[in-house]
C-alpha cells in the first residue's frame, strides 16, 4: 500500500522564500497540503509565488522579513502567526555568500554573512520556538517541525567560500543545540546540508569552463536540482519524523564522500 506524507492543517513558514531553493520549498510543502508563510524582503516575488501557489490550490500568505533586524524577525513571525495560525513548521532557509580569499574578508563582508546566516537563523528560529514552547507539546499536542537549511560546505570547507563555509557550520551545531534544548517542548530540529543544487542564482555558472571544471569533480558528474531535496524535506517536516532529532543530513549525491 502506497503511503504519502500529508501536511494538512499545518501552518509552514519558510524564510527565503522569493526565489531558489525557499521557493521550491515552498511549492512542496503547499502541494502536501500545508497553509505556507512566504517571509523576504523581496514582497513583489512572494505575491508571484502566492498567485502561483493559490492557482494550484493551494493556500499562502505573504510577510516582509529582514533576518538581519531582530525587530522585523519578532514583527514578521507575528504577523505570521495572525494572518495563517500558529506555525507548526519553519523552513529556515535565509542565506548569502560571497566568493573570495580569507584574507581578503573585510569586515563587512563578515557582517554581510553572518547576519544572515548564522544570526538571522538563530534569531527566526528562537522566536518561532518561544511561540511553540509557550503553547506546549509533547506527545498530546501537534508536532512542531524546525529544519535548518546548512550546507555540505558546513560539513567540509570549501574553497574561495570559506566564509560561507564558516557560517553555515555554525549553523550545524546551532541546529544540535537546539534540538538538545527545546526536544522536551516536542520541536524537533534538524537541518539540510545541500550540495551544489542548480538554481537561478547560479545557472549561469555551470555552463563556463569554470562551472564545467567543477562538475567534472563530482561524484556522479552533475549537480542538482531544487526537486532533488523534495522527498527530505517533506520527511522531517511530517508527523512520522518524530524520532528524527538533532540530525544533520547531507543532500550531496556523495560529494562529502570523496
Amino acid at each position: 500500500m502506497g503511503r504519502s506524507i500529508n501536511l494538512e492543517g499545518k501552518v509552514a513558514l519558510i524564510t527565503g522564500a522569493s526565489s531558489g531553493l525557499g521557493k521550491r520549498f515552498a511549492m512542496v510543502l503547499s502541494q502536501a497540503g500545508a497553509k505556507v508563510v512566504l517571509a523576504s524582503r523581496r514582497i513583489e516575488r512572494l505575491k508571484e509565488l502566492r498567485a502561483e501557489i493559490e492557482a494550484s490550490g493551494g493556500a499562502a500568505h505573504v510577510v516582509s522579513l529582514d533576518v538581519t533586524d531582530y525587530q522585523s524577525i519578532k514583527s514578521a513571525v507575528a504577523h505570521a502567526e495572525t494572518e495563517a495560525g500558529t506555525i507548526d513548521i519553519l523552513v529556515n532557509n535565509s542565506g548569502v555568500s560571497t566568493t573570495q580569499k580569507l584574507t581578503d574578508v573585510t569586515p563587512a563582508d563578515f557582517e554581510y554573512v553572518f547576519d544572515t546566516n548564522t544570526r538571522g537563523a538563530f534569531f527566526v528560529a528562537q522566536e518561532v520556538a518561544k511561540r511553540m514552547i509557550m503553547r506546549g507539546g509533547g506527545s498530546s499536542k501537534p508536532p512542531y517541525r524546525i529544519i535548518n537549511i546548512a550546507s555540505v560546505a558546513g560539513l567540509r570547507v570549501l574553497p574561495q567560500i570559506g566564509l560561507y563555509s564558516m557560517s553555515k557550520a555554525a549553523v550545524v551545531h546551532m541546529t544540535k543545540a537546539m534540538a538538545q534544548e527545546w526536544g522536551r517542548h516536542g520541536i524537533n530540529v534538524n537541518a539540510i546540508c545541500p550540495g551544489y543544487i542548480d538554481t537561478e542564482i547560479n545557472h549561469h555558472h555551470w555552463a563556463t569552463d569554470q562551472g564545467q571544471k567543477l562538475i567534472s569533480m563530482l561524484p556522479r558528474h552533475r549537480v542538482g536540482k531544487p526537486e532533488d531535496l523534495d522527498g527530505l524535506l517533506l520527511l522531517l517536516a511530517a508527523d512520522e519524523s518524530q524520532f528524527i532529532n538533532g540530525s544533520v543530513i547531507a543532500a550531496d549525491d556523495g560529494f562529502g564522500l570523496s
